[in-house]
């Protein structure tokens, strides 16, 4: 630490001179070294002046993911800007509503389609920013970083589909991966493959885990499968969500090398953790949201797989609790600054600080939490409450179905009956009797239809409730 408890070291100045030539980025065919890395953000970072933003001001980042991304985004943070990564999945017209949002000045990107459809807001070639750091030295002395220095703008949907710009400070992120590095061992030497967007929290925090403890951040090539890139790149640490897993385990990769799969990004379904097992997957279990910069519960390494069921222990630097009416409640280092609206971060709290996270959970006497699904997703059918994430669970149980999603649809007799969206290949049969060994009638779907599953990070339940409305029109009551 530098004595002020404000402040901290640098994580990428501290390992540059620590261990200048310890591999801080890696690709196919490829590496650049901390010091190296170092010495491109720096030079980059002299080119943030150029955009006369002052500091504290918010750069959208709209770009695939490569080094480039990763050299802008430091450089960004160091000069003491707020970066804003945008999803390359949206189209250009639905980018602007959400840099005005955020209050961006500037947008970084290299797509021409967005000249001219972010209005006021200019769009930076990247090229114009990035520089090599060749003949550039830099700085010969350690640096440090305020704890409160606004660093990230992340952009979450929630359940609703309507996006809130999260700003996360520097310390948020610090504390974050401190955390997470002290549950799942990181060390200079090891991998840890960027499978996650980097415009999703999970992505930003595998930057941070592998800065601060001089491990390296390894990019997969745009065409790869997390399970080709993990021997290629001899990865020793991966982020998981559910679809990947299931990809990873189809795929009969060498995962010899692996020393921890985090799962993340929302329920894991069990059959997931039981395959994942049985090929001796060193799997962690968390539960996490944007608002506390990613993880807030993880699984300790060896644990059994009664354990692996949950969703782990709080990490350090996290509180969590669950209210007397099931809810979520978080708090500590790592929870956000607030949604911006209107230019200012708003932070809802409760009075003893808790912010509430809208999903359901309960702890166990030893501190593991199990997180039944979000509040806003359960509904009433006939007078009783149905959760979906716990019919989606049962599905997945079901041989034949690999993913499922259960939305309600409106019923005159019901009010609301459950409608299930199922992948599945090609064996699950009828599911209706299999759920029934295991389910109440009144959870069990009125309707099964084929899904081919989103590829995001999460299911877009909105657009699957609309869908399953259209498939399935409201039911007339019944006569008496």
């Amino acid at each position: 630490m530098t004595g002020d408890p404000t402040r901290v070291p640098c994580p990428l100045r501290s390992a540059a001179l620590a261990s200048p030539d310890a591999e801080a980025v890696v690709g196919p065919g490829w590496a650049i070294s901390y010091g190296e890395l170092d010495r491109r953000v720096s030079a980059s970072e002299r080119g943030m002046g150029d955009l006369g933003i002052q500091p504290g001001g918010r750069v959208a980042l709209y770009l695939p993911k490569s080094l480039d991304y990763l050299v802008l985004l430091l450089a960004l943070m160091r000069a003491g800007l707020v970066a804003c990564p945008v999803s390359t999945r949206l189209p250009a017209a639905a980018v602007a509503p959400l840099l005005e949002e955020a209050g961006c000045s500037v947008l970084v990107s290299a797509d021409e389609d967005l000249r001219g459809a972010t209005d006021e807001i200019p769009v930076v070639d990247p090229d114009v920013l990035l520089a090599d750091g060749a003949g550039y030295e830099g700085p010969p002395g350690p640096l440090d970083v305020s704890l409160a220095r606004p660093a990230t703008i992340v952009f979450t949907s929630g359940s609703t589909g309507i996006p809130k710009a999260a700003l996360h400070t520097f310390g948020n992120h610090y504390y974050s991966a401190l955390g997470s590095n002290d549950n799942i061992r990181l060390r200079p030497g090891d991998r840890w493959l960027h499978s996650l967007p980097p415009y999703h929290v999970g992505g930003l925090s595998i930057i941070f885990r592998c800065l601060l403890a001089g491990a390296a951040v390894a990019l997969p090539g745009p065409e790869a499968t997390i399970g080709g890139s993990i021997p290629d790149l001899r990865v020793t640490h991966v982020s998981l969500v559910s679809t990947q897993l299931l990809r990873l385990l189809r795929e009969d990769a060498d995962l010899s090398g692996l020393e921890a799969v985090l799962m993340g990004g929302g329920p894991i379904d069990p059959t997931l953790v039981d395959g994942a097992s049985e090929l001796s997957i060193p799997v962690h279990t968390s539960y996490g949201l944007t608002e506390m910069a990613s993880q807030v519960t993880a699984t300790p390494p060896g644990a059994p797989l009664k354990r692996l069921y949950t969703a782990g222990r709080v990490l350090a630097h996290r509180e969590v609790r669950v209210s007397e009416d099931g809810e979520i409640l978080v708090r500590g280092e790592t929870l956000f600054s607030g949604y911006v609206r209107d230019g200012r971060p708003d932070l809802p709290l409760d009075g003893e600080g808790w912010f509430h996270t809208g999903d359901l959970g309960e702890l166990d006497a030893e501190g593991y939490l199990r997180v039944a699904g979000r509040r806003d997703n359960l509904f009433v059918s006939g007078g009783e409450n149905v959760q979906p994430e716990e019919v989606e669970e049962a599905l997945c149980r079901i041989e034949g179905v690999e993913e499922a999603v259960v939305v309600p649809v409106p019923d005159g007799e019901f009010g609301a009956r459950p409608v299930a969206f199922v992948r599945t290949n090609g064996e699950a049969g009828d599911l209706a009797p299999e759920l029934g060994k295991t389910l109440p009638r009144f959870k069990i779907p009125v309707a099964f239809h084929d899904w081919e599953g989103t590829g995001g990070m999460k299911p877009d339940r909105p657009a699957l409730r609309r869908r399953a409305e259209t498939l399935n029109p409201v039911s007339p009551p019944t006569n008496p």
